[in-house]
Parts: C-alpha cells; structure tokens; sequence
C-alpha cells in the first residue's frame, strides 16, 4: 500500500496551485493522508477527486467550511497499521511522550502545522511523521512532502521529498 502524506498546503495564500511533482504522486497513492492547514475548499475538492481514498483534518488556520467537512483528529487501518492524523501536536520539546500518552491506540501519527519534517519513534513504538510543506517552506531549505509503504503490517520506505524552489 503506498501513501502520500501531506500537510500545510495554504492555499491559495502561499501559493497559488500545489507543485507538479506533488500532483504527480496523488494517482499512485492508495491513500493520501492531508494533516490541515488546507484553507480553502478547492484543494480539498481537488484531493477528494482525484485520491482513490483521502485521510484528512482540519488545521488551526481552516475556516468553517473545511472544519464542517473534516475532523479535528482522524483514524484509519491501513495496511495493518493503525495511522491517526491531527495538525498540532505542541511543541518538539517532549513531542513524542505527549503524542505516545495521547494517542496509545497507535502505531504511526501524521502531523504538520510546524512546516518542518519530522520522523521519530516515541519509547512506546509511535512511528511521528510531519511530512512538512509542499508550498510554504518556512525557515526550511525546501518545500516537502513524503510517500511510504505497508507492507505486511509494517510501515517502509517512508520517503521525504524536497521540491525544487519555485
């Protein structure tokens, strides 16, 4: 099972579309997995079109209409393994305790809101991704997202793509 994890996309406020090589990745993902900060419909319009299945939440800085169509938090088996997405998790300072003791049911946590790539393992085996930004890279030296794989119960070949400067 291949995914494509996103976040942060500001739309049209950090840009004006999402980057070709992003676009080029939704067909061959099984899932797509969107960790807020969409702000407007049309990016999720354009997701829910054209993913085979979408993963999403809403972000501190969408709106009403996206808040009515999506979750705060979000959960999903994929694959074997227990995925949840959320926008926030506080800061990187005891990051992984906090997401661990709040999310004990799983086995990998998608996150964004920093705009900084994130992968770490928390002690009780919480896998934590932030895939980044795919339009507004911040402080970082590229925009980002990433893809991985299941593969038998087991969370592979978690990828972490910079985009080429716009």
């Amino acid at each position: 099972m291949r995914l494509l994890l996103v976040s942060d996309t500001h739309l049209p406020k950090r840009a004006k579309e999402l980057p070709a090589p992003l676009l080029a990745e939704i067909p061959r993902a099984d899932v797509v997995l969107h960790a807020g900060d969409w702000v407007d419909t049309a990016t999720l319009d354009l997701l829910e079109g054209r993913s085979r299945r979408l993963v999403g939440v809403y972000g501190n800085n969408d709106g009403p209409a996206l808040r009515a169509r999506l979750p705060e938090v979000a959960r999903a088996d994929l694959g074997g393994l227990r995925f949840g997405v959320v926008h926030e998790t506080g800061s990187a300072q005891g990051r992984e305790r906090r997401c661990a003791a709040r999310f004990p049911d799983l086995d990998v946590l998608v996150f964004g809101h920093s705009h900084i790539p994130w992968d770490t393992t928390a002690d009780t085996g919480l896998r934590l991704l932030n895939p980044g930004s795919p339009t507004d890279r911040r402080r970082q030296p590229h925009c980002t997202y990433m893809t991985a794989e299941v593969t038998g119960g087991l969370l592979a070949q978690v990828t972490l793509h910079r985009l080429p400067r716009r």
